[in-house]
């Protein structure tokens, strides 16, 4: 689970002020921060589908704010890409 700090920590970053949690930049790295610890269990845990299958859908949930913003706001789809360190 992402701590209570560092979730703050990506909104202040991401979203410009503390309360602003509805910009697509700030949801699509809190869903980066996410996948990638429940990456990390799914490798340790090979067996864990339900887990799996939960990642499968915050990938899929991150792949459409990615696809929204490329669409409407491309620079800041390549800003939040440069950001996170994500390949598209």
């Amino acid at each position: 689970m992402i701590t209570k700090e560092r979730k703050a920590e990506l909104v202040q970053k991401h979203g410009g002020s503390d309360n602003n949690t509805g910009k697509p930049e700030v949801q699509i790295a809190l869903l980066t921060e996410h996948i990638k610890l429940l990456s990390g269990h799914c490798e340790t845990h090979k067996k864990d589908h339900h887990s799996r299958r939960g990642l499968i859908m915050l990938v899929a949930k991150r792949k459409n704010l990615l696809s929204y913003l490329q669409k409407n706001e491309l620079p800041r789809y390549r800003e939040i890409l440069v950001a996170l360190g994500l390949r598209k």
